[in-house]
């Protein structure tokens, strides 16, 4: 899928009650059109028009959370951003702040911590690091300035904005789609959200009322209206219910929006007289708000934590979890897949063949090398696990689990024991160790096409060092390996 050309953002309010795995992204095409600062600066005015326009209406500038492109040295798009909303907004650099992965920024577990539980920063700019795994309650507008291929990433950046937080009577939370909307497009069946279509221009209270009273299109106006009710009830301070009494019962504003719909079919003009008031419409549009207070916890302890997922196919897992699926698949498999039963059980047959296939077989059960090494890193602490021996812990736990050059380490010392060698044989067995290393296995063949043996007289050397033995020892040196 090509990249949609950067636009001013399309604004979607979501509430908190309520495809494909992947997309596709030119990187130049993102970096020419993203990192463009004019257009960035167009999108944080933009931006800007709704936040002040949030503060008046409810009383407080709203958190606000925005993702970047990178944050990479000399090109930083988080920078560029972070500097044009200190420009625009004009109050303070602890106003804005950059929280990325970057070994260049400052403390940003604390950095978190004060934009989730202080006044400031108002605005947050990072990359990835928000994306998951921190709860920022009061956070009500995220920002994405930057492409999101993945279904999965899309629906935990959105997760950022679902945490209630009664404290400030957060009833949803707004996304700014700077792609011209084709981000919210692409996903929008993914997700449980529930979605409220942007209008171009919300439609004034008093033409509300005038359509119901003109009936066009009354039952939806009448939605419009009961719904703009019932938020300005949430809303309201305790002087507004005293200034509601002189026109409905009580001042109770919630009760007169549940009963309205029947009022309006009961007793139409005496209804339409009241809401065609002019002072009780400048009431609805100007009531007095609640006072909003901010708790700071100076005394809570606060815990920020982080999760590091196995890529697992189009999904992610933990990796404790991702391991388990894979000690079922080497526990469930080895009938089926060669490479498994050789290394469980016929060691002496191990080659460069089977250990292909067993890569091969693997990846395509969505268990690659790269990702059994990570999770193995971080479940086990065991960095560079080599691929014998995870298949060879998975099957038996009391298998330890080794690097390759602790393997090979391993199996030259069965090798040698209790034989002698000349000196021109043991630096060929030097180099045979570094092959295995890198390799796992050896072949008569390797001896004529790889480097470290080409410089020392490649096969025809190796033949007469190892003179008739050579193959018998390559057989026996991969066979240790296996073991």
């Amino acid at each position: 899928m090509n990249l949609p050309p950067l636009t001013l953002p399309k604004v979607i309010n979501l509430t908190s009650d309520h495809l494909e795995d992947e997309r596709e992204f030119s990187a130049a095409e993102v970096e020419e059109k993203i990192t463009a600062p004019d257009s960035n600066l167009k999108i944080i005015r933009e931006i800007a028009g709704y936040a002040y326009k949030h503060e008046q209406e409810e009383g407080r500038f709203p958190k606000i959370l925005i993702f970047a492109v990178n944050d990479l040295p000399h090109t930083s798009h988080a920078d560029q951003i972070v500097q044009i909303c200190r420009e625009e907004f004009g109050q303070g650099d602890d106003f804005v702040q950059k929280i990325t992965g970057n070994p260049n920024v400052d403390r940003p577990l604390q950095k978190i911590r004060q934009f989730r539980n202080r006044p400031k920063p108002k605005i947050a700019v990072t990359v990835d690091m928000l994306s998951t795994g921190v709860d920022i309650p009061a956070l009500e507008f995220i920002v994405f300035l930057r492409p999101v291929k993945s279904r999965i990433l899309w629906v935990q950046m959105l997760g950022r904005g679902t945490r209630r937080c009664p404290e400030i009577n957060k009833t949803h939370f707004t996304i700014f789609d700077c792609f011209d909307g084709t981000l919210i497009e692409y996903f929008k069946n993914t997700t449980d959200f529930f979605v409220e279509p942007p209008q171009k221009e919300q439609i004034p209270l008093p033409q509300v009322i005038e359509n119901i009273y003109q009936n066009i299109d009354r039952e939806y106006n009448i939605k419009v209206l009961i719904k703009r009710l019932r938020r300005i009830e949430k809303n309201m301070s305790g002087e507004a219910r005293e200034k509601f009494v002189g026109y409905i019962t009580d001042g109770d504003l919630g009760r007169f929006a549940g009963e309205l719909p029947e009022k309006i079919k009961s007793d139409f003009t005496k209804t339409m007289k009241l809401l065609r008031d002019k002072d009780f419409q400048d009431l609805l549009q100007n009531y007095p708000r609640a006072k909003r207070s901010f708790l700071i916890g100076y005394e809570v302890a606060d815990e920020v934590s982080s999760e590091i997922m196995v890529h697992a196919g189009s999904d992610y897992q933990k990796p404790e979890d991702y391991l388990e699926a894979f000690i079922r698949f080497v526990k469930e498999n080895p009938e089926q897949i060669e490479a498994i039963k050789i290394l469980l059980e016929r060691p002496r047959e191990w080659n460069t063949g089977v250990l292909n296939e067993l890569r091969e077989k693997l990846t395509r059960h969505k268990f690659p090398e790269r990702e059994l090494q990570k999770a193995h890193r971080l479940v086990y602490n065991k960095a560079i696990a080599d691929i014998i021996s995870m298949v060879k812990h998975a099957a038996r736990e009391e298998e330890p689990i080794l690097t390759a050059e602790e393997r090979v380490d391993r199996a030259m010392q069965r090798v040698t024991a209790q034989k002698s060698f000349d000196e021109e044989q043991l630096k060929w067995l030097g180099l045979i160790r570094e092959h295995l290393i890198q390799n796992l296995t050896i072949e008569v063949a390797d001896f004529e096409v790889a480097p470290i043996f080409e410089r020392h007289g490649g096969l025809t050397r190796a033949r007469k060092v190892f003179k008739e033995q050579l193959e018998h020892l390559i057989g026996e040196i991969n066979g240790a390996v296996a073991a």
